[in-house]
């Protein structure tokens, strides 16, 4: 019996030993840091002087107007470039149109940018802005400074019978919108 103790006792000495050497082998020292971190969108933030660029009342065939107007750049991410979108509605109040679009007597003489001496739109009527967005400026990073706008509209005289335009209004709405700078994609 003294064999099969002996056995026994080896065995038991064997695991215990393996049980402090492998012990041994996950016993180190340990250290971990933590890391925060986020991401915080950006900004587009376009920003203008007025809501009203020009109101007249009273016009005939042959008027010209002015308007003037500022762009600023209020958020915090570079704007690639902006884009003017027209659109309007013609209230017919007096004798029918006929047919006759009054966007296609007014016409938007200029648009210029007083900034760069830049005519961004030339003689368009505004039927033809219509549904036909211009792009008005291109990079307007962050903390530039202000674009400022002149604009003028004639009501076009084409010689002939406009008596139906009589007592009419055209409500001209321009939006404009700001595209982002391109993503980087080495952020």
């Amino acid at each position: 019996m003294s064999l099969k103790r002996d056995i026994a006792l080896s065995f038991a000495t064997a695991v215990l030993g393996l049980t402090f050497i492998s012990g041994g082998t996950v016993a180190y020292f340990n250290d971990t840091k933590l890391a925060n971190n986020s991401f915080t969108t950006g900004l587009l933030e376009l920003g203008m002087n007025k809501e009203t660029i020009i109101q007249v009342g009273d016009i005939v065939p042959g008027d010209i107007m002015h308007g003037n107007f500022v762009l600023t750049n209020d958020g915090t991410v570079n704007i690639k470039e902006i884009i003017l979108h027209s659109s309007y509605e013609v209230i017919d109040n007096g004798k029918s149109n006929q047919d006759d679009d009054l966007g296609d007597h007014i016409k938007v003489k200029y648009l210029y940018n007083v900034n760069t001496r830049e005519r961004v739109i030339v003689e368009k009527t505004l039927s033809e802005l219509k549904d036909n967005p211009q792009q008005i400026l291109k990079e307007f990073p962050v903390g530039s400074k202000e674009e400022k706008f002149a604009v003028q509209f004639q009501f076009i005289d084409n010689g002939e019978d406009q008596n139906h335009f009589q007592d009419d209004e055209l409500l001209l709405n321009w939006n404009f919108e700001a595209v982002q700078r391109d993503g980087d994609p080495d952020l």
